[in-house]
């Protein structure tokens, strides 16, 4: 009969899972096991520690004086048991080796910190090195040494283990005796490299400097040990010599810890923080390291050398290395590119997530430890270089000056500290448990339930532990906003508050680190933003840190910040404005991208404020009869003709912004922004016509209007195509009432014809928008508004086939539905001849086309670069296709259309265009009617050149979905396609 204590329901109670088995292994440890079973019970895992303790036990000479010891001390038997159910590595370790569970009686163990020195001395004697050598070198056999080197560590990480395990060591005391453990390993191992050099080994001093986590002391359990190798020749040496061995040595050291044996590898020694990484020599002068650091290391490795520190090898000479670059880190905020580097520095962080792992990163992850470590060190090196104090390589002693000193709030500063060390004992418990370098929380509940009950969550551990995870998750990435922003506000606004304040020199420092072109002006605007007790400062304050961080993400924050308090100061006290940004992320978010991208969103922001609630929408264009329908009954109730106008124009411009910023924030295909403003146009248009057609009868007292009119887009606008900068192409054409007299109708449709355009060019709150009407027959000579049998007899005698060419992108849109059918039914077989253009028309197109792209180019303008008259550009393209309308369309009904890729494509199904070329003239057309758009975006004015201004271009590259950085990039990928779609131009335009 089961003892009760040893009962299937009791062993469940006190943790274990498979309660036979464990009956089992407590049955061959007979009555030394009832002693241990409350302690076992307060394991990471109870099964795992007891058939670990077994399998010991199986293993001991001394098992009977191991059972007796665990008996009678519990100090030790909590240090072995705690061990055994948290880390299977460790358990099979002491398989191995059962004599190591010697190591865990000291009863002083969980009290006392070796010393770096101790570490280091045993590990050289695990070698046979003398440790009181300048430069020890191993006695033992290579191999054996290897093995010796292996034993030895695992024997201190044993004990340290023991002691972070049962006696909650801090986990930045256990990084530190990892360090100093990696530290006193990587001595040894260069020992065991001297020896396989023998006397040669002499010829160089070698210093080994760790970078990373071991320079900082905050090494994990299993972590890449990074490291910068520095050599001098010895005296009396060679220098070619001297850099053989000081590379041989270095590449011992990194297989001499990296290689496998039977007693396993120990961890990867990483040179690739070295000067010119990978592709640099493994070794380098103390000359050649201060002229690469001079001339040409990013800031990125500056960032690096925070945490440099001098480990083995020539102490001497490592210390001469920081002598070099200490100084150069402090100074590497001021260097050119500093912004840049910065931002690439956390792209970097983010592209080196797996996109499986992305939610269960530890180090990379969002609110992950990287977010801590670099925020920390960002901090250092803006305010590091006027304050000696904030320079610990270390994250939370870092953390702890920068909080000491006012740079992050002490509230802040504890949470992200307690948030910190949560996150790295767990990744510590993650990995000592198979000792494997992995900073992804598992998915399975077997582990979850292990690294709970190891972090002491013993009362439903999995969701006890998922739970606080995503607390601290939560909170480091609401820190990682605030360590930068929010002391900014407390350095303008008189915040009550007892903690120390960032002077406005170093709150105009870090706003210059984070790209602010003008920190004086920036610091004016959250001034005046945040300043006072009002709801609205108390809300900004709340705002602006994640504000600020948007901004700077973007290509122009000053004028994203500039923009924000100019629209917040005309909202003014507006209730939903203030408490949608604070309430609605995606709203603030929004809104920050647009203001520091765009001037033309800005601009109609600044105007149409109440825009911003758009912002929270899908951000579709609206169709054309919903906008005309809402256009006509705002005009509808407004007496006065310019005020009726005014009502269309604030509808138009609202939808603007629509359009815009669905362009900007990459909602909407550049096809679709064509076809929104071009609808925007026709309901525009329809509304305006209805207003000045009301306006001419009053004015001369007509009832009925005495002639029916519509108007017909021509152009961009035709094709459905316009950018934000076009004007609208016309044609008016009216037809006559049966009863009317034509001389009267003919002056009332040039009044309203006249009319629509002053009222549309009147100065307004709107973008204008110009009616052009110069494609009408002869031009500015002609009369601007035509009868239907005028514009007959004309084309019938006059017409070029330039008109012709014209007439390809016509659609009448707007005003009378049968006149609109008719118009087109009349230019149909001229723009589409059944049998096409002839063989001398297609001469005198391209003759025109010549002369197009000799005179019309601006002066001083660049072909290659130029989006409409270059070379590939859209008039290329466009003229391409529209040669083939004219030949081909009366046997191909799908070339009859306005629309310039329907058009191309029905080419390439009609086989007229290869697919390759047909999808390069494609491609080209897009994307440069996408950077035309954005140059308007970006400039808040049309132009038809890739900007110069670097900020302007970088906003471009950002509207188009061009990472900060990647300029030439863009630049490179628009030559390339634009050289793509000319040759394909010259094979089909040109034959």
């Amino acid at each position: 009969m089961n003892r009760p204590a040893t009962s299937k329901g009791a062993l469940l109670r006190l943790g274990f899972r498979d309660a036979d088995t464990a009956r089992s292994a407590l049955a061959e440890l007979g009555a030394a096991a009832d002693p241990l079973l409350a302690l076992l019970a307060r394991t990471a895992d109870p099964d795992l520690a007891l058939v670990a303790l077994a399998r010991l036990v199986e293993a001991s000479t001394e098992a009977a004086e191991l059972l007796a010891e665990l008996a009678d001390d519990e100090g030790t038997a909590m240090r072995l048991l705690s061990v055994l159910g948290a880390s299977a590595a460790l358990g099979d370790h002491l398989v191995r080796h059962p004599d190591h569970w010697r190591e865990l009686t000291d009863p002083l163990l969980g009290s006392t910190r070796p010393a770096a020195y101790a570490l280091r001395t045993d590990l050289l004697r695990a070698v046979g090195a003398d440790p009181d050598d300048p430069a020890p070198t191993a006695t033992i056999a290579d191999d054996d040494a290897m093995v010796a080197l292996r034993v030895e560590y695992r024997r201190a990480l044993l004990r340290l283990a023991a002691r972070d395990l049962a006696h909650h060591l801090g986990v930045d005391d256990v990084a530190a005796e990892l360090s100093d453990l990696a530290a006193g390993t990587l001595e040894a191992a260069l020992a065991v490299a001297r020896q396989r050099l023998g006397a040669e080994a002499s010829l160089a001093r070698l210093a080994v400097i760790a970078m990373g986590k071991c320079g900082g002391h905050e090494l994990n359990y299993v972590s890449d040990v990074d490291v910068i190798f520095v050599f001098e020749p010895a005296d009396g040496a060679d220098d070619n010599n001297a850099a053989r061995v000081a590379t041989q040595l270095a590449g011992h050291l990194i297989r001499i810890c990296s290689e496998h044996t039977g007693e396993g590898t120990i961890w990867p020694v990483d040179a690739a923080l070295r000067p010119e990484g990978k592709a640099g020599p493994l070794v380098r002068t103390l000359a050649s390291h201060r002229g690469y650091y001079e001339r040409w290391a990013k800031t990125w490795e500056f960032q690096a050398l925070l945490k440099a520190r001098p480990v083995a090898g020539d102490l001497a000479l490592g210390h001469d290395y920081m002598a070099i670059v200490s100084p150069m880190v402090w100074t590497a905020a001021e260097r050119e590119g500093f912004v840049g580097d910065t931002q690439a520095m956390r792209r970097r962080v983010i592209d080196q997530i797996p996109p499986r792992d992305a939610e269960r990163q530890l180090k990379l992850g969002s609110g992950g430890l990287r977010d801590v470590e670099f925020a920390v060190q960002l901090l250092q090196l803006v305010h590091g270089r006027a304050d000696e104090q904030i320079r610990p390589p270390a994250t939370l002693s870092a953390l702890a000056e920068l909080t000491r000193g006012g740079y992050v709030g002490r509230e802040d500063g504890e949470a992200l500290h307690e948030a910190y060390c949560f996150l790295r004992t767990l990744e510590h418990r993650i990995q000592l448990f198979q000792l494997r370098r992995t900073h992804v929380v598992p998915a399975d509940e077997e582990s979850l339930r292990r690294l709970g009950r190891s972090m002491g969550l013993v009362k439903d551990p999995v969701n006890a532990l998922d739970k606080v995870w995503q607390h601290h998750r939560r909170e480091v990435r609401r820190l990682h906003e605030k360590l930068f922003y929010r002391p900014l506000l407390a350095a303008v606004a008189k915040i009550p508050g007892t903690e120390a304040r960032l002077t406005l020199e170093a709150a105009g420092e870090r706003l210059a680190a984070l790209g602010y072109l003008d920190p004086k002006a920036a610091l004016r605007h959250l001034e005046a933003l945040t300043s006072g007790v009002s709801r609205s400062a108390n809300i900004q304050r709340t705002l602006l840190p994640a504000m600020l961080e948007w901004f700077a993400d973007a290509p122009d924050p000053d004028a994203g910040l500039f923009g924000f308090r100019r629209i917040s100061e005309s909202l003014g006290d507006t209730p939903w404005y203030l408490k949608t940004l604070r309430d609605e992320g995606q709203v603030a978010e929004r809104l920050a991208r647009l203001l520091a991208t765009s001037r033309y969103a800005t601009s109609l922001l600044e105007r149409e404020p109440q825009g911003v609630r758009m912002l929270g929408e899908d951000l579709v264009p609206l169709g054309a009869e919903a906008l005309t329908e809402e256009m006509v009954a705002s005009a509808s109730r407004q007496v006065n003709p310019e005020k009726a106008v005014r009502a269309v124009r604030a509808i138009r411009r609202r939808e603007l912004f629509r359009i815009a910023a669905g362009d900007l924030l990459g909602l909407i295909d550049v096809a679709d922004v064509g076809a929104g403003l071009s609808r925007l146009t026709d309901a525009t248009l329809e509304a305006t016509l209805g207003v000045a057609g009301r306006s001419v009868r009053e004015q001369r007292g007509l009832e009925d209007a005495p002639t029916r009119m519509a108007v017909v887009a021509m152009g961009r606008y035709g094709g459905f195509e316009l950018s934000y900068g076009s004007d609208a192409d016309v044609l008016f054409v009216h037809e006559p009432e049966s009863d009317a007299d034509p001389q009267v109708a003919s002056s009332y449709a040039h009044a309203v014809a006249n009319e629509l355009r002053r009222l549309l060019s009147l100065p307004g709150a709107d973008p204008a928008l110009e009616i052009d009407a110069d494609l009408r027959p002869e031009g500015k000579q002609g009369p601007l508004v035509r009868t239907l049998d005028s514009y007959a007899a004309y084309y019938a005698k006059w017409s070029k086939v330039w008109e012709a060419q014209a007439l390809l992108r016509a659609d009448a849109v707007v005003g009378d539905l049968e006149l609109r059918r008719r118009f087109e039914e009349l230019i149909d077989p001229l723009r589409f001849p059944v049998e096409g253009i002839s063989a001398d028309d297609v001469l005198e197109v391209r003759r025109i086309k010549a002369r197009v792209d000799q005179e019309r180019l601006p002066r001083g303008a660049d072909p290659q670069t130029h989006l409409k008259l270059g070379r590939g550009g859209l008039a290329d393209i466009e003229w391409t296709v529209q040669l083939l309308q004219m030949r081909y369309a009366g046997q191909v009904p799908g070339l009859r259309t306005s629309r310039t890729l329907d058009a191309l494509e029905a080419a390439r199904a009609a086989g007229l265009v290869e697919d390759d070329d047909a999808a390069e003239l494609a491609h080209a057309w897009r994307t440069v009617s996408r950077i035309r758009n954005a140059v308007t975006l970006v400039r808040g004015k049309p132009g038809d050149h890739l900007p110069r201004d670097p900020r302007e271009k970088a906003a471009v590259a950002s509207i188009l979905g061009y990472p900060p950085g990647e300029l030439d990039t863009m630049v490179n990928d628009y030559l390339r396609l634009t050289r793509h779609a000319r040759a394909v131009v010259d094979k089909v335009f040109w034959g």
